[in-house]
């Protein structure tokens, strides 16, 4: 009897210990993530003209920039990566814009301009509020946007499309969660971002691009969204282009090519894209 108790003190002693392993590990975690998500730079860019203000609520608002295309069919929503801001974006949006796209472009709270704290709800909040900026402000049809997010903002995008009727969506170099990015895998038992459960809700064309030598989010990363993704999609698997390369640079005509490809799904699309 002896024996016995002193077995199974010794197994709950070595459970406490794996239970303070696990608490001390997530304490560890979750600041690492934290700042690993949202990390944003000194805003690059003056409050003035063609800076407008989006209603976040709470009497807050985000920043945006609208690059308005007269001849435009689509509006693309863009939903930027970490680290970044929409100064940082506008030369590359504007390669948008010369090809026959309107863009709405905005920073999350807590990036560039724009005021108050970045948690994963805020940033959906935030994309949100663009949207509907799109549709009431701007009479944008539903039918008619695109929603695209580059790394953190594939998250967002992804998060956006599986609830609201959009034209289409772009995914560029996009994980699957956060923690399969920090960790490698299911280190703690929450996440943020988990694109991989949300893909299969969205009902609109899309389109995945991604770099083969991308060293923070891996290729495979792509690959996962693809295979998730429901049809009509498409991919552009860009040989050698590492996260934050200029992927539509190194694909080249190629880029341009899967946008026109995914423009020719969204026209030849079901009946959610004409709601």
């Amino acid at each position: 009897m002896r024996k016995s108790k002193i077995k199974i003190n010794s197994v709950r002693g070595l459970l406490r210990k794996g239970l303070v392993l696990r608490l001390a590990l997530m304490l560890l975690y979750v600041p690492f993530a934290q700042a690993m998500i949202f990390s944003p730079p000194p805003a690059s860019y003056l409050d003035g003209p063609g800076i407008i203000k989006i209603e976040v609520g709470n009497g807050e608002a985000i920043r945006g920039r609208y690059l308005l295309n007269p001849d435009a069919e689509f509006t693309i929503l863009y939903n930027h990566g970490n680290n970044e801001d929409i100064g940082m974006n506008i030369r590359w949006l504007q390669r948008f814009r010369e090809r026959g796209f309107s863009v709405l472009t905005y920073d999350y709270r807590g990036f560039g301009l724009s005021k108050g704290k970045s948690t994963e709800k805020n940033t959906y909040r935030d994309a949100q509020a663009a949207y509907d900026y799109l549709v009431k402000k701007r009479n944008v049809l539903p039918a008619k946007i695109i929603v695209m997010g580059r790394s953190l903002g594939g998250g967002v995008a992804v998060e956006l499309a599986s609830r609201k009727p959009v034209a289409g969506l772009i995914m560029q170099s996009t994980f699957i969660s956060v923690n399969r990015v920090v960790a490698g895998g299911q280190v703690v038992p929450f996440d943020k971002y988990k694109s991989i459960s949300k893909i299969g809700r969205v009902k609109c064309p899309t389109l995945v691009i991604h770099g083969t030598a991308d060293s923070l989010v891996k290729f495979w990363h792509g690959e996962k969204l693809y295979e998730a993704a429901k049809q009509p999609k498409g991919y552009l698997w860009v040989k050698g282009a590492d996260h934050e390369d200029d992927i539509a640079a190194i694909a080249g005509a190629k880029y341009w090519q899967a946008i026109d490809s995914l423009i020719d799904k969204i026209k030849k699309g079901g009946k959610y894209t004409k709601k």
